[in-house]
C-alpha cells in the first residue's frame, strides 16, 4: 500500500496569528513509512506559536516511536524556557502518527488535537481528549453533547511544556486500502461536527478534503486556528497490492 497525504493550516477569522504547526507542510505520497503531526499552541499564553513550532521540529527530528517523539518535543520546549524565561507558560498539544507500509499505525498524543480513522463510512476518533470536559464525560457527569458546548471545553488537563515525565497516550490501529486518517487541531472539531467531517472524507483527493474542511470551519465562525492533515491509503502503484 501507499499513503497519499495533504496538509493545511489557517489562522481562522478571529485570531491575530496562527499558533498551530503541522508536519509535513507539503502534500505528497510514499510507499514507505510516513510520520504526520499536528500541534496547537496554547492560546492566551505567551509563545504558543513558539511552543507548537518547537514541538513539531523536535518530533520530526527525533528518530524513534511516536511516544519518544512527543517526549523529545516536551523536552525541547522546557529547555527553551530555561534559555528564555520570557517564554515561561507556553505550551502546546501534540498528536503524532506513524504509518507503516504494512498498515500498522502508532500514535503518540497529548492534549485535544485529534486523530480519526474513516473506513467505509464509519468515522472513529482514535485519540482521547485530555480535557476537563472529557473527564466529566467519562465520569458520567456530562453527555458528549453537553461537553461540546461547555464553557470550559478547551480547558486542558495535559499539555507539553510544563513537566518532565509527561504521560503520553499511545494508540495503535490498522489501516487498509480505502481508509483515511485525519489529524486536526480543535479549530476544526469545535466548529464542525463529526458527522459533517465524515461527509467530507467520503470522497475527493486529500488536498481537496483538507481545504474543504478548513473552509467549513471558517464558514462556521472560524473562532480558532485550524489545521488538518488527511492521509488516504491506496494500493501500491508498483506492486498492485
Amino acid at each position: 500500500m501507499r499513503f497519499v497525504w495533504a496538509s493545511g493550516s489557517d489562522t481562522g477569522r478571529r485570531r491575530p496569528k496562527n499558533e498551530d504547526s503541522i508536519h509535513p507542510k507539503h502534500d505528497g505520497r510514499t510507499s514507505g513509512s510516513l510520520m504526520v503531526a499536528v500541534a496547537d499552541g496554547m492560546g492566551g499564553h505567551h509563545g504558543g506559536d513558539v511552543a507548537s513550532s518547537l514541538a513539531i521540529k523536535a518530533a520530526a527530528r527525533r528518530v524513534g516511536t511516536p511516544e519518544e517523539r512527543v517526549r523529545a518535543a516536551n523536552d525541547a520546549i522546557m529547555e527553551r524556557v530555561l534559555e528564555d524565561p520570557r517564554l515561561a507558560g507556553m505550551g502546546t498539544t501534540l498528536t503524532v502518527a506513524e504509518l507503516r507500509p504494512d498498515g500498522e499505525v502508532t500514535l503518540g498524543h497529548v492534549g485535544d488535537s485529534r486523530a480519526y480513522r474513516w473506513r467505509a463510512g464509519r468515522f472513529e476518533q482514535v485519540t482521547i481528549d485530555h480535557t476537563f470536559v472529557q473527564e466529566e464525560v467519562e465520569a458520567g457527569r456530562l453527555t458528549p453533547e453537553q461537553a461540546r458546548h461547555h464553557p470550559e471545553r478547551s480547558l486542558l488537563t495535559r499539555a507539553l511544556g510544563f513537566e518532565h515525565g509527561l504521560v503520553v497516550e499511545v494508540a495503535r490501529l490498522k489501516v487498509s486500502v480505502g481508509d483515511r486518517l485525519l489529524l486536526c487541531s480543535d479549530g476544526l472539531t469545535s466548529m464542525v461536527t463529526d458527522d459533517r467531517i465524515a461527509g467530507f472524507l467520503e470522497s475527493g483527493a486529500p488536498s481537496e478534503v483538507v481545504w474543504a474542511l478548513i473552509e467549513a470551519a471558517n464558514r462556521s465562525g472560524g473562532l480558532d486556528n485550524v489545521s488538518v492533515i488527511v492521509v488516504a491509503v491506496a494500493e501500491d502503484e508498483a506492486s498492485g497490492d
